[in-house]
């Protein structure tokens, strides 16, 4: 840095004309040593803010090179958290981020200009051992703006989810394609770091719709559930829209 405040200083010295030449010559012969070196360490200080101005202007020049394009919309890989894991069934992981990851997600959630960053899946694991969670496939995209999570489960009803006096969420019932559904909403877990330590609190809002798989809500759901990165409240609307383009694309999906 101390390179480019030098620049104006021995550039100014360099071109201050013939009459600066000309006092330097009449300080005499003896004065040619000193004056030599002090060109030199000036030539110096030029040819290394040359070199810095250089290598600014190839950064910049790589910076723009490779800054994604804003026209492309082409959807990122789909990556699985463990490629040992077996696939689940009847749906994997890797089905349901396929069908998620999709070249117009943005579009569908009204953001055309997003675009994602990451995508990647789960299977469903299950242990007998009560210290392992047990998971559903699921799979989740994250684009600029929002992050998209789907999931797919076999021992849930929309009913169950509806009905239930332990869970007591509220909510409002809708279809998809013919399929009963419950849309509601959640909290997202927020995590803080400051000074170095990290602490764990309540996030956004998401919204959440679960969907039943069949359209007489008796073997398992789907949901999608959708956040914003601004922790600002999503759109249902939006989400109901999304689960109607998305989950006809889900392998095994039946008609109603």
């Amino acid at each position: 840095m101390t390179n480019d405040i030098d620049v104006p200083r021995s550039a100014e010295s360099a071109g201050s004309g013939e009459s600066a030449k000309s006092a330097e010559a009449a300080a005499g012969a003896g004065a040619g040593p000193a004056g030599a070196e002090k060109g030199m360490r000036e030539g110096a200080q030029v040819a290394a803010a040359l070199i810095v101005v250089a290598c600014l202007a190839v950064g910049f020049w790589v910076m723009a090179k490779y800054q994604p394009d804003s026209d492309d919309k082409t959807p990122v890989s789909c990556s699985r958290s463990d490629d040992d894991e077996p696939l689940s069934k009847p749906v994997s992981g890797v089905q349901l981020c396929e069908a998620l990851n999709r070249p117009d997600l943005p579009a569908l959630l009204a953001t055309p200009n997003d675009h994602a960053l990451g995508a990647y899946s789960n299977e469903r694991r299950v242990s007998k051992d009560p210290d392992v969670m047990t998971t559903d496939p699921e799979a989740t995209v994250q684009l600029e703006g929002y992050s998209i999570k789907l999931t797919e489960s076999e021992d849930i009803s929309v009913s169950d989810m509806v009905d239930s006096e332990f869970l007591s969420i509220s909510g409002e019932r809708t279809k998809v394609r013919g399929h009963p559904a419950f849309l509601y909403s959640g909290r997202t877990l927020g995590i803080v770091f400051k000074d170095g330590k990290g602490s764990s609190g309540p996030g956004g809002v998401s919204r959440n719709l679960m969907v039943a798989k069949d359209p007489k809500d008796g073997g398992g759901t789907y949901e999608i559930s959708i956040w914003r990165q601004d922790d600002l409240p999503p759109n249902g609307d939006v989400l109901v829209w999304l689960a109607d383009q998305v989950l006809p694309t889900v392998p095994g999906w039946p008609a109603a």
